[in-house]
């Protein structure tokens, strides 16, 4: 058993409120013990703030590599569409070792970011021509080494892809490393499930990619092979597939998996940007998590997920760096709420009741729906994983502010740069902002990226 150590928080946010003068004691990478109103002693490490790491429910970490390369204007408009033809170029460059070198950098960030589980939704699992490797989760290896070199939470959502458009359209040559069959899956699950045997608190859960890349009977097949876990799917992202799944099947494609799977507690919905108000009370009875993306998706001019009727339904959401364009959980909250805020013309649109504080509302919704989208313990109670994150209250716009304001000043002026310390499983991993690693994952991302955009 290891030695114990204790961290003392002069304001701590737990899923219980704000505590002062907290004493939180971490053995063997949990929560030992948890006292309130109790002032330090001396061989404690002190700190100003405290709250609980973030999830990051959705990540592709191999996009991180082409964060800026598409923001050229191509012939006639750009979209999501257009947007694809150049991840398909860049993903065919990818072997083992730089997926995973690229992968170390973005999950090195996220925890730089105050992201400390990522749920990766990995669908890179075929050779450059489209033949299996040896070991069919060979790729999926490669993300469990980056997240054992980062001290990143890892779950890990292989991705059943089986078509290339709604209607049975047969896979392109551009997407023959994501094809799978559901044999081939099921084989690819179990490969998985052992890349991840040697990381702490890992989880598996399985990702159909989207409606438009499974049959319905392939959907019924791979969600029988891993029952009981989580669950995640895009889904109403862009328009077109909006109209195309309703050309081929009469129903909007929220509408379409109601009627047509079992959508509980353990799904996420990615994006459901395009989702009308039916289509929301049913994601809301469901009890289902929305994954949002706000900058990937107004990176890929998506669109702009309802969150106000949403959140008045009750739904659930958390939030994802999907396409690593830009790492950064507290951006991803603002946007949230300045999307809404430009749509609806008004301020403050996700608070709540009249005196709600937006930056609690957002952080608080964020850490329920990704804690429960990715099946991770819960945060910052006994015996729980010590996943914590530590503020510099010297910085300019967090001076003099306490409770709430803390959290509405980190995520509306501040940003990422009051980030202090991140705690993984009770080690220390970002300390000053900067992730013990920095060093040696840029040097390794560097040469990687100089190979593959020579």
């Amino acid at each position: 058993m290891g030695t114990a150590t204790t961290l003392h928080f002069a304001s701590l946010f737990t899923p219980d409120g704000w505590c002062r003068d907290a004493r939180v004691t971490v053995a063997d990478g949990l929560v030992s013990a948890l006292a309130m109103d109790t002032p330090p002693q001396p061989e404690d490490e002190r700190h100003a703030v405290g709250f609980p790491g973030m999830p990051n429910l959705h990540s592709h970490a191999f996009q991180r590599g082409m964060a800026g390369l598409a923001e050229h204007r191509g012939q006639g408009e750009d979209s999501f569409w257009t947007w694809r033809e150049a991840m398909y170029r860049f993903v065919h460059a990818l072997d083992p070792d730089t997926f995973e070198a690229i992968a170390a950098l973005a999950y090195m960030e996220m925890l730089e970011a105050g992201f400390t589980r990522v749920g990766e939704f990995h669908y890179l699992h075929n050779a450059p021509d489209g033949g299996s490797y040896d070991n069919p989760a060979r790729m999926a290896g490669a993300l469990a080494a980056a997240a054992a070199s980062t001290g990143q939470a890892l779950t890990m959502l292989p991705v059943f892809y089986a078509q290339g458009g709604f209607g049975g359209i047969t896979a392109g040559a551009q997407q023959r490393r994501f094809v799978t069959d559901p044999e081939s899956y099921g084989r690819l699950l179990e490969g998985a499930r052992a890349a991840l045997a040697g990381l702490d608190d890992a989880r598996l859960g399985i990702a159909p990619h989207s409606l438009r890349a499974v049959t319905p009977a392939s959907l019924r097949e791979v969600l029988a092979l891993a029952p009981a876990v989580p669950v995640h799917i895009h889904i109403a992202e862009q328009e077109r597939e909006v109209a195309d799944c309703r050309d081929w099947s009469g129903a909007r494609p929220v509408q379409w998996l109601m009627d047509n799977a079992d959508v509980g507690a353990d799904w996420c919905l990615v994006h459901a940007t395009h989702v009308d108000r039916s289509e929301l009370a049913a994601i809301a009875r469901s009890k289902a998590v929305v994954g949002l993306c706000p900058i990937t998706e107004a990176n890929l001019g998506d669109g702009v997920f309802p969150a106000v009727e949403a959140l008045g339904q009750g739904v659930r959401f958390g939030i994802g760096s999907d396409s690593n364009v830009r790492i950064d959980m507290t951006e991803e909250l603002r946007l949230l709420e300045y999307g809404q805020r430009l749509i609806h013309r008004r301020r403050n649109c996700l608070a709540g009741s009249e005196g709600g504080s937006t930056g609690r509302v957002l952080f608080e919704r964020a850490l329920a729906g990704g804690q429960q989208a990715l099946a991770a313990p819960s945060p910052l109670g006994l015996g729980s994983t010590a996943d914590i994150v530590s503020l510099n209250a010297d910085h300019p716009s967090l001076i003099g502010r306490s409770g709430d304001a803390l959290l509405d000043g980190l995520m509306f002026a501040a940003g990422q740069g009051a980030i202090d310390c991140v705690w993984r499983r009770g080690i220390k991993w970002v300390e000053g902002g900067r992730h013990r690693n920095r060093d040696a994952i840029r040097a390794r991302y560097r040469m990687t990226l100089e190979g593959l955009l020579a």
